[in-house]
């Protein structure tokens, strides 16, 4: 689950009118179950937020069908990447990644809104040091949202949630090498700052070198299993 820190209640009263508030609103809700612990009662959830349980529903869908919350307990829901998680592989997953992300890091240097622009460019300076994944998934969303395709954005939370799938997930370390932290961190940093340019080239081409070094270390781990 992504490690959303919020600090006062005023940022969590936001209105559902849009897909950008409705990426704020989960964010919201997101990180009150965290402080929580679990999932509170609909009710008390929604009074917290300062939101109706509509608005509320929207958002935990969103949740449970990314895989960041179970499904709702006493419905025989079955996640839309189940089947899919048990056909892939990790190398698979990198090999679509790599794909269909460089063309949306284009689309979001086209595209994507100043507020958009602004979220790509904060999950790169706020990422937490105690949430690798966490902090990389954020920035990967953002882009893809950046692209404004709707479709295309909910294709790529289907793929991410199949490869943080439990069955084929590759073991991760306790703790990141802060070497390649901060090489993350700057191949980050490199694609959102072509597209905060509004260089699409740029931002394809550098998306298209980071994925190709994240795909190296997954080979790396298989190779050491």
């Amino acid at each position: 689950m992504t490690d959303i820190t919020i600090t006062a209640p005023a940022q969590r009263r936001i209105p559902h009118k849009t897909t950008a508030e409705l990426s704020a609103l989960i964010d919201a809700v997101r990180g009150a179950i965290r402080t929580a612990g679990a999932v509170p009662p609909e009710r008390d959830l929604a009074a917290e937020l300062g939101i109706n349980r509509h608005q509320l529903r929207k958002a935990l869908k969103v949740l449970r069908d990314t895989g960041e919350i179970e499904p709702r307990t006493g419905k025989a829901e079955t996640p839309p990447w189940h089947e899919l998680a048990h056909a892939t592989n990790p190398i698979e997953v990198i090999e679509l990644r790599s794909v269909i992300e460089p063309a949306l890091a284009r689309l979001a240097a086209l595209r994507a809104s100043p507020a958009q622009v602004d979220q790509i460019v904060a999950a790169v300076e706020n990422a937490d040091d105690g949430d690798y994944g966490g902090a990389d998934l954020a920035f990967h969303k953002a882009v893809a949202d950046g692209a404004r395709n709707g479709l295309a954005s909910e294709f790529y939370r289907l793929l991410r949630a199949v490869g943080t799938d439990s069955r084929i997930r590759l073991g991760l370390p306790a703790s990141v090498c802060p070497k390649r932290r901060a090489e993350r961190d700057a191949e980050h940093r490199a694609i959102a700052n072509a597209i905060a340019a509004r260089d699409p080239e740029t931002a394809e081409r550098e998306m298209r070198r980071h994925l190709a070094n994240v795909q190296s270390q997954i080979m790396d781990r298989l190779t050491v299993r």
